[in-house]
């Protein structure tokens, strides 16, 4: 039997937390606009996490200069790939800076474009395909 695996039980320390909110909130600000969508993603990922505005404030006061953030554990740094790609879908529009940003992130923890653009597809609804033309930017 496959051991249940969920973000609550991954993330098993406050600072894990953070730095995963922290990854989220970069792909969430990446394209300049915070939309409701995103927003309520964001809401429900803190409370989920039981994360408080306190917490999380710095995180909002500092974001130009903060970075990625990436796990060391394989499990943690797949369910943070797959969270960061569902926060790039939220507002239904694939911005090529929140692109470029979970590409780097892809990179980071040794994931190749293919794969990337597979888990956008299945996470936005479609089947994986191996030929897709993600988002350039210009």
């Amino acid at each position: 039997m496959q051991a249940q695996h969920s973000l609550e039980r991954v993330l098993d320390t406050q600072q894990k937390k953070l730095a995963f909110f922290q990854n989220l909130v970069l792909i969430a600000a990446a394209d300049g606009q915070l939309d409701k969508a995103e927003s309520q993603f964001l809401l429900q990922i803190g409370n989920r996490l039981g994360l408080k505005s306190e917490e999380v404030q710095p995180i909002a006061d500092n974001l130009a200069v903060l970075s990625f953030i990436v796990p060391t554990e394989g499990l943690q740094r797949t369910m943070e790939l797959q969270t960061l790609v569902q926060m790039m879908l939220q507002d239904g529009n694939i911005d090529a800076r929140e692109y470029g940003l979970c590409m780097e992130y892809a990179n980071r923890i040794g994931y190749s474009k293919d794969i990337l653009d597979d888990m956008v597809s299945q996470l936005a609804g479609g089947k994986p395909s191996g030929n897709r033309n993600p988002p350039t930017v210009s």
